[in-house]
């Protein structure tokens, strides 16, 4: 045992104590942990502008989405638009059609207007026509003797004198009745016919009804001379009895209602 170690050299060049070198594995750890903070350092660098980039990018994606949103409201408003223009276009041409209508409807109206117009002015030349062939057939009229002629009829004072009923009795064997007066004018050509001093009797009488005036014709009064007060179906007074029948005085030709049977002159009227 002892030769073992004896044989064993000390070699005193070799030092066994620790190595104060900085090349060793130390050194390369440590540039391996500065290699991996450099690494992280520059990751982190990346991701910041990674993080700031997406911030930029969502920003702009935000923008573009608030864009893209116009767009669409703006799209879906075009839309309306068109929507609204295609029922313009029809409500245009739906109203162009009533124009249209109405147009050649007035132009018809306007065609009919001219017909009747030119219709009314060849019936205004008949009638013209018409009027002044009656006045020629009416100056040809005569009244028979003893009758005088006012417009187209004859008037006839009678000779004799009676009743309302034989007054107008004797109208009707001459072909004619008991006058009835149908305008002021032909009130005034009596006043100035009758004699000044004589009543007549007329063909104005209420022997139907009670005060509902009538002419002989069956046509109702409408126009009227009464005298002041009159008619009085006499008063009440039981002398006169009942006045039914109508008279015309002197000068003025004013009504008095009297008894039918009272006895006085009349007025015959026949058409020339």
């Amino acid at each position: 045992m002892d030769d073992i170690y004896a044989n064993i050299r000390y070699d005193k060049s070799v030092d066994l104590r620790p190595s104060t070198n900085q090349t060793g594995p130390r050194s390369s750890e440590r540039r391996f942990h500065g290699a991996v903070v450099l690494c992280l350092g520059l990751l982190s660098v990346f991701l910041l502008a990674g993080i700031i980039s997406l911030g930029v990018h969502s920003a702009d994606l935000s923008t573009i989405k608030a864009n893209l949103t116009e767009c669409l409201q703006a799209s879906d408003d075009l839309d309306r638009l068109k929507q609204n223009h295609v029922s313009l276009r029809g409500s245009a041409a739906e109203l162009s059609s009533i124009k249209a209508n109405l147009t050649e409807r007035l132009q018809a109206s306007e065609n009919k207007s001219s017909s009747l117009s030119e219709e009314r002015d060849r019936l205004n030349s008949s009638l013209t026509e018409m009027a002044k062939e009656l006045d020629r057939l009416q100056q040809k009229k005569t009244c028979p003797a003893g009758w005088r002629m006012f417009s187209s009829s004859c008037y006839l004072l009678s000779a004799e004198s009676g009743s309302w009923e034989k007054g107008r009795q004797d109208c009707r064997e001459r072909g004619a009745d008991l006058v009835v007066i149908e305008s002021s004018e032909e009130q005034t050509f009596l006043s100035a016919f009758i004699k000044k001093d004589t009543w007549y009797w007329i063909g104005l009488t209420d022997r139907d009804e009670e005060w509902t005036w009538k002419w002989v014709d069956g046509t109702p009064l409408t126009l009227k001379n009464w005298r002041t007060e009159q008619p009085d179906n006499g008063g009440g007074d039981p002398q006169w009895g009942e006045e039914d029948c109508v008279q015309v005085g002197p000068t003025t030709a004013e009504w008095n209602d009297q008894s039918c049977e009272n006895v006085m002159y009349w007025i015959c009227e026949k058409k020339a």
